[in-house]
């Protein structure tokens, strides 16, 4: 039993080695505190793990994976453009409160990781294992997943430590810009419905860089 532990704990980790999720908590490092990011990481870590191992395909199937991954583009776009306006200033951190910021990484890693490669991973040995070991495979596959997830983690704080944090505000806004347009273009790709691809991503793009200048433009003349 305990070989059969590591085994699907080592199968969940490499899964997740370079996945989205882990560039999603560096980027998460220099926006919320270590207590709020391994809070909401590990509690989506678990729910979604029970997703996969307890109600497999047919929880996938309630929500479109095109409507999913539209939302998350949505989502880390948003992120994107707060990274670049935040401040690291005490007054701003008293502002997002420990609760909220948790929810915001709760509910970011679950739409970036729904339908991912280690959910598949989790009701494949599900379905192997069988409803007796259930709750042993949801137990193997989430700590698998959380290993890795901190690795993501651990290194935005040592980037964190050792860059200025304008540059650390400029990589967490060129990591969520990143999964935003693709998340976006995925979700288009994927939609049922004949939807003018480039169009919207032109548009999108328009719209993003226009937030972007006015932004830089108001923190100039705020200096």
């Amino acid at each position: 039993m305990v070989f059969k532990f590591f085994t699907i704990l080592l199968t969940v980790f490499i899964a997740e080695m370079g996945d989205k999720t882990q560039l999603l908590l560096v980027a998460f490092s220099s926006k919320y505190k270590v207590r709020d990011i391994v809070c909401g990481t590990g509690a989506a870590i678990l729910v979604l793990n029970a997703l996969a191992v307890m109600l497999g395909s047919f929880a996938g199937s309630l929500i479109p994976l095109w409507i999913v991954k539209l939302s998350a583009g949505i989502l880390f776009l948003f992120f994107s453009v707060t990274s670049l306006c935040s401040d690291e200033d005490e007054e701003n951190k008293k502002i997002i409160k420990s609760a909220v910021a948790a929810a915001a990484v709760f509910f970011s890693f679950m739409i970036a990781e729904f339908g991912d490669k280690t959910q598949f991973a989790a009701l494949t040995f599900g379905a192997n294992e069988g409803l007796k070991l259930c709750i042993f495979v949801w137990a193997a596959c989430s700590a698998g997943l959380f290993l890795a997830d901190m690795i993501g983690l651990a290194a935005g704080l040592l980037l964190k430590k050792n860059f200025s944090s304008f540059f650390i505000k400029i990589l967490s806004a060129v990591l969520f810009a990143f999964f935003g347009f693709t998340s976006v273009y995925t979700g288009i790709r994927l939609s049922p419905y004949d939807l003018p691809l480039w169009k919207i991503m032109g548009g999108i793009g328009i719209v993003f860089l226009l937030i972007l200048l006015v932004l830089i433009f108001r923190r100039k003349s705020c200096r």
